[in-house]
């Protein structure tokens, strides 16, 4: 397997476990899990903020934000859906991504001013390892409050999107 074939397998496991996460979010009680469910909002926010500084980087661009989260808090629909659409411009980003576009060194301003200078590979590995981190850290929050966060690794998605991995006898 590529390099190139890899990432494009863990950010397609990355939308996954981002919707499936969201979409348990809701479970939480909004008066009585109100402190747990603003953090785990919070938490999922940043990831987002710091996904879209990526893609910025990535492209070229500036992202407009000033730090690694925002001061409002979305609503939890609101931050699913542009979830959705940051997750899969990764995907689409990955996927036309050349073995040398890959290993190209690009320079960038982090929020906080100061200059760094990363490969696309590194800076997409970066955004994988952020999210999977917070997810984690999201998952707690809800087993403290008897939630069950869905499971978050990657060859529950393997085994889901390609059934025929799980044949019985190999």
């Amino acid at each position: 397997m590529s390099a190139s074939s890899l990432l494009l397998s863990l950010f397609k496991y990355k939308a996954w476990a981002d919707a499936q996460l969201l979409l348990e979010m809701q479970k939480f009680d909004p008066v009585a899990q109100e402190a747990e469910r603003h953090t785990a909002i919070r938490a999922m926010n940043h990831v987002y903020v710091v996904d879209r500084i990526f893609a910025a980087h990535l492209g070229g661009s500036a992202h407009g934000y000033e730090g690694t989260n925002t001061t409002d808090t979305p609503a939890l629909e609101d931050l699913s859906a542009a979830f959705a659409e940051s997750d899969r411009w990764f995907v689409d980003y990955v996927a036309a991504l050349s073995p040398a576009q890959l290993s190209e060194s690009l320079s960038f301003t982090f929020t906080d001013g100061l200059r760094g200078h990363m490969s696309r590979e590194e800076m997409l590995a970066h955004v994988i390892t952020h999210g999977s981190n917070h997810r984690g850290a999201v998952g707690q929050i809800m087993k403290q409050v008897k939630l069950s966060p869905p499971r978050d690794v990657f060859t529950g998605f393997l085994h889901k999107s390609e059934p025929a991995r799980r044949e019985a006898g190999r």
